[in-house]
């Protein structure tokens, strides 16, 4: 199954999960490439509203989805992504998935969280999340968590958790989420348009530095954890 990079034709739930299965859901680039823009918006919905989004590359998938719509889009992507659409739907998809994984987090309560350690879920990323929520606060753990993989997804169905307000969770949700998606695929777009007729070359390490960029919060913090009981250990 192959969908143009443009095509906005609607996809069922089946056709999406299906195609899902048959390319590389850690690969950023076979989304846009596979699935064009429909797959960009729902690859956004899983990722920050239900736990099985944890494996899914949002960073890149934002900034792969600028480069797409950019200029030189045909030469890496065969067709182009409208950026007018995904500056309109990549903030509500976001905002949308987060939204509905507060109600997720409400509904159920903490045995949401109640379920077997797996590659890509752990209770440790729980209780790393929730120092996240501790330490920043609602408004700024909000905004800056959609820059985190993983916070991005288990902060939200916390927030339903802990009985954050829908409404108030709303509005720093919604901002969370337009600085992301418009930030981070508008840089994909301007970086595609100065390179355009020679982007094939940068593609990859590109990505990588996205990657890696959006992997450092989480080794600082990961090393902050790891001082702070060393710290502790030597008190007693």
């Amino acid at each position: 199954m192959a969908f143009r990079v443009g095509s906005v034709n609607p996809l069922d739930a089946h056709d999406i999960v299906t195609t899902l299965g048959t390319i590389g859901v850690l690969d950023a680039h076979d989304i846009v490439t596979t699935l064009g823009t429909i797959g960009v918006l729902t690859a956004l919905f899983v990722e920050t509203g239900l736990l099985v989004g944890l494996f899914l590359p949002g960073d890149s998938l934002l900034f792969v989805a600028g480069l797409a719509a950019s200029g030189t889009a045909r030469e890496i992507f065969g067709d182009q992504l409208s950026y007018t659409q995904l500056m309109i739907w990549a903030p509500i998809a976001a905002t949308a998935g987060s939204q509905f994984g507060h109600w997720l987090g409400a509904k159920f309560g903490r045995p949401f969280f109640d379920r077997p350690d797996s590659r890509f879920f752990n209770q440790d990323r729980v209780q790393q999340t929730e120092r996240w929520l501790m330490k920043y606060g609602l408004g700024k753990a909000l905004i800056l968590s959609h820059f985190i993989p993983f916070v991005r997804t288990l902060l939200n169905p916390l927030c339903g958790i802990i009985g954050v307000p829908a409404k108030k969770f709303f509005v720093w949700n919604l901002i969370g989420s337009y600085i992301w998606t418009v930030g981070i695929i508008s840089a994909g777009y301007i970086l595609g348009e100065q390179l355009e007729g020679s982007l094939d070359k940068y593609l990859l390490p590109i990505v990588a530095v996205i990657v890696a960029a959006s992997l450092t919060p989480i080794a600082l913090e990961v090393l902050r954890d790891r001082k702070e009981r060393k710290a502790k250990d030597l008190d007693r």
